[in-house]
């Protein structure tokens, strides 16, 4: 006989073989829209849910939004969370912050700028902030731990790069070509295998992928591309933490899935495998908030 665990997974599965193609820049009923001021200008927001209410921060990566999150953000409400996302610096509706609004004024996207926000924003609510970090995202989630661990609930590692230092010499096939290009070519062909559908996505989802370059900066993902060439180390500051974390990836992700199991082995964290690739949040929604809730009460304060 099924478990109660055994039936919410099947009843999840199944919900999410069955998701349509959607409007993916309509926004759900029940979310809504803002925006937050941080060092680096102003970021567009969504959220959902009492703001009374435990927080969740899903923060996407290169080139996406906080639309990404668009089909968790009310399943996170239902289940009683404050549930929050944001565009990052340079990032579709939030183009306008950058480098050049800090004081003072530096050139380009750095890994500081990238955190402080992060930080202003996880301050911005009561905390600690159940966090998730979608690809570069995951990064900059675990270098903000590290400067300010008593922000964190928890900490989900979605489809992030698995090692430090060249975060893509791992990646399929092209890895140990990958450094030999500059982050502006890293960039360009990003942006193009994206405007191109190289990952079949439906036409919903192609539409908001390209609407969205109409906003985007190129000079942030290049820059961001970079980024991920040196993405320092805190595997230890993790694994040294009792914070529950969780490592939630595609099985046909960029990265081989050994090097997930890797990364979820060295910072003490549980493994969710899905099927399908690079973006769960948008293909397998609901199993992944299962986890993510699972994970959540795993936590001392719950």
């Amino acid at each position: 006989m099924a478990t109660g665990i055994d039936d919410a997974r099947a009843d999840a599965r199944a919900r999410d073989a069955a998701l349509p193609d959607i409007d993916w820049m309509l926004v759900p009923e029940g979310v809504e829209k803002g925006w937050h001021d941080a060092p680096s200008g102003r970021l567009a927001t969504l959220s959902a849910g009492d703001p009374s209410a435990p927080r969740v921060l899903l923060v996407p990566g290169v080139t996406g939004s906080k639309e990404d999150f668009v089909l968790m953000l009310p399943l996170l409400a239902a289940a009683g969370y404050r549930a929050e996302s944001f565009d990052m610096a340079g990032q579709f509706e939030s183009s306008g912050a950058g480098p050049e609004n800090l004081r003072p004024p530096r050139r380009h996207y750095d890994h500081d700028l990238f955190v402080d926000d992060l930080v202003s924003v996880l301050e911005a609510g009561s905390s600690p902030v159940h966090v998730l970090g979608y690809s570069f995202a995951g990064t900059v989630a675990q270098i903000a731990y590290s400067r300010r661990p008593e922000l964190f609930a928890s900490l989900a590692l979605l489809s992030a790069p698995p090692e430090p230092g060249q975060g893509f010499r791992g990646v399929k096939v092209l890895g140990p070509f990958t450094g030999l290009a500059s982050g502006r070519v890293g960039a360009a062909l990003m942006i193009w295998g994206v405007r191109n559908n190289m990952n079949k996505v439906p036409p919903g989802r192609l539409r908001l992928a390209r609407h969205r370059f109409g906003f985007t900066r190129r000079d942030s993902v290049s820059d961001i591309i970079s980024l991920m060439k040196r993405a320092p180390d805190h595997r230890a500051l993790l694994a040294a933490s009792r914070m529950p974390k969780l490592v939630a990836v595609g099985e046909h992700d960029l990265w081989p899935l050994e090097l997930h199991k890797g990364l979820a082995d060295a910072i003490g964290a549980r493994l969710a495998v899905y099927p399908t690739g690079h973006s769960p949040c948008e293909t397998t929604p609901h199993e992944l908030v299962l986890d993510l809730i699972e994970t959540y009460e795993s936590a001392p304060s719950a």
